[in-house]
């Protein structure tokens, strides 16, 4: 049985930001850069600040959050997913 692919922050982000009109300023911590995020990304990165969770859990986060089609529902998540990996906010376990 292989292991569900669990997403948590980095260690050592304090996710510090400011959020307006759609769009959010993150400070990476860890980088010294700072990020102009969506308020997709940002919700996932709050989700994960409570402890690492899977894509599909993330995804109800978004579908909690947001109208989006659930035809897109799984796309923009492994979307936003590696974005965030992308930026060294976030990385996966057993990926």
């Amino acid at each position: 049985m292989s292991a569900v692919p669990t997403w948590r922050l980095q260690p050592g982000q304090t996710l510090q930001y400011r959020q307006w009109d759609g769009e959010c300023v993150l400070y990476n911590d860890l980088s010294g850069d700072t990020h102009l995020l969506g308020d997709a990304a940002i919700e996932i990165l709050l989700a994960l600040r409570q402890g690492p969770a899977t894509r599909d859990a993330l995804a109800a986060v978004l579908d909690a959050e947001f109208d989006i089609d659930p035809a897109e529902l799984g796309p923009e998540t492994d979307h936003l997913l590696q974005h965030l990996e992308r930026l060294h906010l976030v990385d996966c376990a057993a990926c």
